[in-house]
């Protein structure tokens, strides 16, 4: 996608919470001006953080539509219809509206925006702040492949972006979404084991971070299965194979998968309730 085309586009945010402001923060790394940004929220209680971007903010949702051509809807789930409710008549062919909404459908913000709408459905996760995001994105029924291929270069520099058939958004939530605080409860875990042991809790929880960060950065770049890295730091009768011992006699691997499992359903139950709500 060409940067100059991007550098022109307008974007919306309805909703300032994280995911809004990371994506935001994606954003702004690429050609795109702070000038063509505008976010809107009921409060100001987080706007401020959006306003030190040099990002315009209001409180008029329908300010921000008429603005736009990419409007990302970042609210929570319950909130989707009746904010699309709210826009509605002034969604028009020349928006591609972004759902970031848990659970949300692709039939729930088509059956709510006006026909022939360009919907996008996106999932990213907490870490796009720091431009280390995983997001998955499905396409609605009438957004064209040029549609995903524009949002994906706008969210480059979130992290990783990839396209993908709907059903596995709900999963991309239990695996990845929700995923990082099941990593931040095994980074506690981690620190507060050598707490147990005698370490200093702040020099136990750095060296934990780094643990996960360093363990993380040699997954992704070597490109091994995480198997293998795992057989690569064990050695015969060595610490990590009891280590490892231990936590298979505590069901990790079962209760990680189960931890997975238990959120996707979640989302799913999310998408429902929404759509249900959608209905009334």
């Amino acid at each position: 996608m060409d940067p100059e085309m991007d550098s022109q586009l307008k974007i919306g945010f309805i909703g300032a919470g994280n995911m809004a402001f990371g994506i935001a923060k994606g954003i702004l790394s690429g050609s795109v001006l702070p000038v063509n940004v505008k976010v809107s929220a009921p409060s100001s209680r987080n706007l401020g953080r959006f306003q030190e971007l040099g990002i315009a903010v209001t409180h008029s949702n329908i300010e921000v539509v008429c603005g736009s051509d990419v409007v990302f809807v970042s609210v929570k789930p319950h909130l989707v219809p009746p904010v699309l409710n709210e826009i509605s008549q002034h969604v028009t062919d020349r928006h591609i509206i972004v759902s970031v909404a848990a659970g949300v459908t692709l039939a729930t913000l088509e059956e709510l925006l006006p026909e022939n709408s360009v919907t996008i459905r996106l999932m990213p996760n907490l870490p796009c702040v720091v431009q280390e995001g995983a997001l998955l994105f499905a396409r609605g029924s009438h957004a064209k492949q040029e549609d995903g291929a524009l949002l994906r270069s706008l969210l480059h520099h979130c992290g990783l972006v990839e396209e993908g058939p709907e059903a596995w958004i709900d999963i991309h939530t239990g695996l990845s979404g929700s995923g990082v605080a099941f990593v931040y409860l095994f980074a506690e875990a981690l620190a507060e084991g050598a707490v147990k042991m005698g370490m200093p809790s702040a020099l136990a929880h750095s060296i934990a971070s780094q643990t996960v960060l360093g363990a993380g950065r040699l997954l992704r770049d070597s490109g091994k299965h995480p198997a293998q890295l795992r057989s690569e730091v064990c050695t015969p009768g060595g610490t990590t194979i009891y280590g490892l011992h231990t936590l298979e006699q505590g069901g990790v691997r079962a209760s990680t998968m189960s931890a997975v499992e238990s959120a996707t359903d979640r989302a799913r139950e999310l998408g429902r309730k929404s759509a249900a709500g959608s209905r009334k």
